[in-house]
């Protein structure tokens, strides 16, 4: 009772306060009779009347001069009502306070009559110049407003296209009413009553904190899962390795004892530490018998089942999406689970031939499609197949035969916020692509780059995959010329993102962040960025690659990386990640894999191998010189030589 009578006045005040701001006029005139009856006292802190005519008066005043074009009132008026914290730190009046510069810099130009005063206009593009070298260069990297720094050197910029924007007769209207709700957002947010601001920070601030805690609790599960599964690998790999230790050393126990242990026992034993991919280098390059057998037995593998694809094709655009998943999957296990050589080629070769994703049909309906289905899982199937197709250097060379397939997926890539496979998937498909220099040109010219580097701004929020990928995606990009210039255009913000993974804890990324600045930084004017960075703040990391790259630069000048007819590294990397975590598995009684495919999809055998070619790939700072070709963050892994 004690605390209630020391904070009774100010509770009170608070409940008054409400009353008058939710306009309860007969309750509150209650109120107030009754706390004077009983002598209970108000605070006089919270007691003030909500609507300020003082704010209401600085709303017309400041309205009027916009209207009228007087810029020195209006900004007076703005710098002394508008608390500093809001000027210099809310995104959104910093850029409401640019486009305002920009109406006063050209009101003259659009309200005169005739010529407007020579000496009156050039103050306001002196005004307007003086504010884009002081307060408004904090937008200098902001694409939106890059135009609008050109603005005082124009002589005419009624004429100029970049400024056309600026004098339609609807551009005025519109910042004026922008103004309006950011000066009826603001004065609002400070008249509202202290109950209810204590009610939102106590009831909707900790809704809020549980779901992102929810959220990054999925996160950790989803990452948790992902290390547990690496964990079970490695010890499995260590229980057999283990098993078979032992093996062989009983084994040389009994070669004392006067047993003989013969060739094929010793190729068994050691067959047993690999997966099935492993072993077929293993047979490829070791034999424990003599010269030739084991090569005979790989080309003993026989060829998978011929298909009826003008069947599936069908079924795969009419049918209803479980088919459609159970087909697609299915299709895809045969290309990642099939022996790599003469089986896994025949089985590409007839999907190309078929034309299976429809990269060659003009169709509206086509398989391609399916990447908008509304189907998660059929999209994210649709997704896992064409990533698999562009694991290999043939697939990669079908689906760039067109560029219908890449622009569909970066449609998806930046459409997808439902499902990270998904995303991860289209993502992985594009790398790949990107080893392909037509392609390469594309995506520049269609702007991936910026969105690469927006997604790469919060790095802690991507998946492992996302985050190789993405980063390997930009540095194949920023390996042309075109990528280097596109990045010129966001010198900063590029080299600071780059720059912030440098030290990031995923190590697998650390090539590609490194050839991307190696490229970028033979650009002059990114160099000099990086150099006032390296004055401005102490990136320790940063400072000591870019000391490491002027050191590879200096004398080099930027080479025209048009020659060269395509950069395919010519390799096949098919990932263990394009099977994992499966979204459907088949009920009793119904068929999936091969053997839906071999029971009702039968064709005539019509096998044709096809010679793959051998090429070479990659290269890999502190540690390895930067990347200068593009790769793939699977093929890079297995050590293709540079």
């Amino acid at each position: 009772m004690v605390d209630v009578l020391a904070h009774e006045s100010e509770l009170l005040g608070l409940v008054k306060e409400y009353l008058d701001f939710a306009e309860f006029e007969d309750t509150l005139k209650t109120f107030l009779k009754e706390c004077k009856i009983k002598g209970k006292p108000l605070s006089k802190s919270t007691c003030g009347s909500l609507r300020d005519p003082k704010s209401l008066k600085f709303q017309r005043d400041l309205l009027a001069a916009f209207d009228s074009g007087d810029q020195k009132v209006f900004f007076r008026l703005w710098e002394e009502h508008i608390p500093r914290p809001i000027r210099d730190g809310d995104s959104l009046a910093q850029k409401l306070e640019f486009y305002l510069h920009i109406h006063f810099a050209i009101y003259l130009l659009k309200h005169s009559a005739g010529r407007p005063d020579k000496e009156d206009l050039d103050e306001r593009i002196s005004y307007f110049k003086t504010y884009l070298e002081t307060k408004g260069a904090a937008l200098s990297q902001t694409t939106e407003f890059l135009p609008f720094y050109a603005l005082p050197f124009v002589p005419n910029p009624m004429v100029h296209p970049s400024f056309k924007e600026l004098f339609q007769d609807s551009w005025t209207p519109e910042l004026k009413l922008k103004l309006e709700k950011f000066l009826a957002l603001m004065f609002k947010a400070s008249n509202t009553p202290k109950l209810l601001t204590l009610y939102k920070e106590n009831g909707q601030s900790n809704k809020d904190m549980l779901q992102q805690l929810h959220q990054q609790l999925v996160e950790a599960e989803r990452r948790s899962m992902t290390y547990l599964k690496r964990y079970n690998r490695i010890q499995a790999d260590y229980h057999n390795l283990i098993g078979v230790t032992a093996e062989l050393v009983d084994s040389l126990e009994a070669t004392v004892s006067g047993k003989m242990i013969t060739p094929e026992y010793l190729q068994s034993v050691c067959v047993r530490l690999f997966s099935n991919q492993m072993r077929q280098s293993l047979a490829r390059s070791v034999d424990f018998t003599r010269p030739g057998t084991v090569s005979r037995k790989l080309k003993d593998v026989p060829l998978l089942p011929s298909l009826d694809y003008e069947k599936l094709k069908k079924d795969l655009i009419l049918g209803s999406d479980r088919l459609k998943a159970f087909l697609l999957q299915a299709l895809r296990w045969r290309l990642t689970t099939s022996h790599p050589g003469e089986q896994r080629e025949t089985v590409l070769q007839a999907y190309i031939s078929n034309d299976l994703l429809d990269c060659h049909s003009h169709s509206q309906r086509s398989m391609l499609q399916l990447l908008q289905s509304k189907s998660e899982v059929v999209r994210q199937y649709t997704a896992r197949l064409i990533n698999a197709f562009a694991s290999l250097a043939e697939g990669r060379r079908y689906l760039a035969q067109s560029t219908k397939v890449l622009r569909m997926l970066e449609e998806r890539l930046k459409e997808e916020d439902k499902d990270v496979v998904t995303r991860e998937n289209v993502l992985g498909a594009l790398q790949k692509f990107s080893l392909r220099r037509p392609l390469q040109t594309a995506m520049i010219q269609d702007g991936l780059i910026f969105w690469l580097i927006d997604i790469l701004k919060e790095p802690d929020c991507l998946s492992d995959y996302t985050l190789e990928y993405s980063v390997a995606l930009l540095m194949n990009l920023c390996l042309r010329s075109a990528g280097k210039n596109m990045c010129a255009k966001v010198a900063g913000l590029v080299l600071k993102v780059l720059s912030d993974l440098l030290g990031h804890e995923n190590h697998e990324i650390q090539p590609y962040v490194n050839g991307a600045l190696y490229s970028i930084l033979s650009i002059p004017s990114i160099r000099e960025e990086a150099r006032a960075m390296v004055r401005k703040c102490a990136r320790g990391l940063f400072i000591d690659f870019f000391s490491f790259v002027e050191e590879l630069l200096d004398g080099v000048l930027e080479s025209d990386d048009d020659e060269d007819e395509d950069d395919e590294e010519d390799h096949d990397t098919m990932e263990a990640d394009l099977d994992k975590d499966e979204l459907i598995q088949p009920q009793l009684g119904e068929l999936s894999g091969e053997k839906l495919l071999t029971t009702e999809y039968l064709g005539i055998m019509t096998n044709t191998g096809k010679a793959r070619r051998k090429g070479t790939a990659g290269v890999q700072w502190g540690g390895p010189e930067p990347l200068r070709r593009p790769v793939t963050p699977s093929g890079h892994r297995t050590g293709y030589p540079a």
